[in-house]
């Protein structure tokens, strides 16, 4: 089992940033990639983005490329979201989570994800 626990989220203004933490404990002792997802009111489950265990391979939705950053530290067992320029559609509860396998395929589809945390809100005022 793998427990993920987020932080960071809150409340901001559009165009500003915010960054998004993701803490693993328990069976950390092998490779995985780890996600993050949002989930608007509303709306399913979207994919935002991963990154698999060396770091290597990373993959946004278009709707944050060029303005979220992922990134992890393994020794930590961490993973990081920085998100800038920050719009109101960027609002949602974000989720983290892993992938036991480390593999990338289908990785935007959540049910490929094995483990989540409970979420964190981000809201992001016009």
């Amino acid at each position: 089992q793998v427990q993920l626990v987020e932080s960071g989220g809150g409340l901001v203004q559009a165009g500003g940033s915010l960054r998004l933490s993701c803490a693993a404990s328990g069976r950390t002792d092998s490779s995985y990639a780890m996600g993050w997802f949002r989930q608007a009111p509303g709306k399913e489950r979207e994919f935002v983005a991963v990154i698999n265990w060396s770091g290597g391979f990373t993959r946004y939705a278009d709707s944050v490329k060029g303005r979220f950053t992922i990134s992890r530290d393994n020794a930590k067992n961490t993973s990081s979201l920085q998100m800038n320029s920050l719009k109101p559609e960027d609002t949602a509860v974000y989720y983290c989570a892993v992938r036991r396998s480390d593999s990338t395929l289908y990785y935007g589809t959540a049910r490929r994800y094995d483990y989540w945390g409970q979420g964190t809100q981000v809201t992001v005022s016009s």
